[in-house]
């Protein structure tokens, strides 16, 4: 008892005293406790918010609870800044916990502020001798790791290799009299060095087995906080999880965990491991990297105006399959199954979602569209806001283009970031006249030519007609210089005009926009006004 106190003190919390602080929660049969526990070591991924989505949706559509667990054990990984990224995100996403850091009754919700709970349960696995002290230095594993290699031994700590595991009390006291710096290892149920097979079910990737756990896994470190091991294991059993939602990295660790469950006398909850996000690095496809890909971070997708209901619709088609052909609002509405989550990584397609999000964008109200819009622009293009929030009217009217067809709106959006490229013409302190006729957009008219319709088209220029009369003066224009009235008239007899309408339409698209490819010329014009127009076609005299 008396190494047992200098391990960890006695004066800690009784184990017992935690299982009645946090009692099995009241909740109706078939409700599921999950839980999103990311940790703070640099901004959020985006597989991590497919995780989140999986497991809220799990506990909401059960009537359970989703919990947000901050596991900042590692505290030389810690990212300043990074919890506070991930309030931003997911509330960015509207993934709000039922239970997360100031609020709710199983917290605290930091792992570094339940210390003193997991000191408690540590001193459990040493009494009962399912844990040990280790007094074994960096040096000393570095080379042991380079023996086991030598031998072509499984690498790690145990059996044989595990120099503590077997250490007299005399010598336990002898290094603790000297001040040793020590950890805590869990005793494997498996430890001595023979190979035992392990099965257990996942939710999502069905039944498995796999060799079970053979290493004494550090379980308190030399500082006094856990390993996540052990702090996911404690925290998940008092906080009720029933179903540990995660991605798949952590398969490999299930068979240590069911250990220590075990070992702590509590009951496993069940898991469900998600595949991975993958992208193509040319032919092949690999796991979405932090480090490499820019779209790993959620705060991309916010930069580059994405709207979120379109990101969402996406990661949720990801997560079920069958969601992917169904309307937006109707993948929003649905829960998301475990049982149909896939087990092989689900590739990012970036020109699914932006499709995804053209479809969000053409559905929006106008207003709301706006709004959206200088939100986004107030953040990240302040120029562009203040350009819009100048007139409100024009911006709704630029809004407005071709979309008064209900079976057809303009789907021509899929972020907020493409307004300035797309529609910025309309915004006349932002546009730049085209005042080159040999500019490359002209071609493949002469420089003399681009002249002539660009001056016959603003010597006649009438604004105050309808759609139908306002394309008839660039039509009437165009003939009177020699060019076809349809591309068909032009292929039949090409040595007869300088060209097809559409090419001398062109030349006045370029000058009202900047661009051959732009939304209805008509519609535009009227956004323009009468001057703005005029001021254009006049750019090449």
């Amino acid at each position: 008892m008396e190494i047992l106190d200098r391990l960890i003190p006695s004066h800690v919390t009784p184990a017992a005293q935690w299982e009645q602080r946090f009692p099995a929660r009241p909740l109706a049969e078939g409700a599921e406790v999950t839980r999103f526990a990311p940790s703070p070591t640099g901004f959020v991924h985006v597989g991590g918010i497919l995780v989140a989505l999986i497991a809220q949706s799990v506990a909401v559509s059960s009537g359970g609870v989703f919990i947000l667990r901050v596991e900042d054990t590692d505290q030389s990984r810690y990212v300043e800044g990074a919890v506070e990224q991930l309030g931003r995100s997911l509330e960015y996403f509207g993934i709000i916990p039922d239970e997360s850091v100031g609020s709710g009754a199983y917290g605290p919700y930091v792992q570094s502020e339940r210390a003193g709970i997991y000191d408690s349960f540590v001193r459990v696995l040493l009494e009962q001798d399912s844990a040990y002290p280790c007094f074994c230095t960096s040096e000393e594993l570095a080379e042991l790791t380079a023996r086991q290699q030598a031998a072509k031994a499984p690498s790690g700590y145990w059996g044989p290799w595990a120099a503590c595991r077997s250490l007299t009390e005399q010598d336990v006291v002898a290094r603790l009299d000297v001040g040793t710096p020590f950890v805590i290892r869990f005793r494997a149920t498996s430890g001595d060095g023979e190979v035992r097979r392990v099965k257990f079910s996942d939710r999502v990737r069905g039944d498995i087995e796999m060799d079970d756990n053979r290493n004494d896994v550090v379980v308190r470190k030399t500082m006094g906080l856990p390993t996540y091991h052990l702090a996911h294991a404690v925290d998940d059993h008092l906080m009720r999880v029933t179903t540990v939602v995660r991605a798949d990295e952590w398969l490999s660790s299930v068979p240590l965990h069911l250990q220590l469950f075990d070992a702590l006398g509590f009951d496993a909850p069940q898991y469900a491991h998600i595949a991975p996000i993958v992208i193509m690095d040319g032919k092949s496809k690999r796991k979405l990297s932090k480090r490499k890909d820019p779209q790993a971070n959620v705060d991309w997708y916010a930069e580059s105006g994405y709207p979120v209901e379109g990101i969402l619709c996406y990661l949720r088609g990801l997560a079920n399959a069958r969601l992917q052909d169904e309307p937006w609002q109707q993948v929003l509405s649905e829960s998301l199954r475990l049982e149909e989550c896939s087990n092989s990584g689900q590739l990012l397609d970036l020109a699914k979602l932006a499709s995804i999000c053209r479809e969000v964008i053409a559905d929006l109200p106008v207003e709301q569209s706006a709004d959206r819009l200088l939100a986004w622009a107030q953040r990240r293009d302040p120029e562009l806001a203040v350009q819009l929030a100048e007139d409100r009217h024009a911006l709704l009217r630029v809004l407005s283009i071709e979309q008064t067809q209900p079976d057809r709106p303009r789907k021509d959006l899929a972020t907020w970031g493409e307004f300035r490229e797309k529609y910025g013409f309309l915004i006349p302190a932002a546009f730049t006249l085209v005042t080159d006729p040999a500019d490359a957009r002209f071609d493949p008219l002469d420089v003399e030519l681009v002249r002539q319709m660009a001056a016959v088209v603003a010597d006649g220029y009438k604004h105050d007609l309808d759609g139908r009369e306002w394309f008839e003066q660039v039509r009437t224009a165009a003939l009177s210089l020699g060019f076809s009235a349809s591309v068909g008239e032009y292929k039949r007899e090409p040595e007869r005009f300088r060209g097809p309408l559409k090419v001398a339409a062109n030349v006045i698209r370029v000058l009202l926009t900047g661009s051959t490819r732009s939304p209805d010329l008509y519609e535009a014009s009227r956004v323009l006004g009468a001057t703005e127009v005029f001021r254009r076609l006049a750019s090449l005299a």
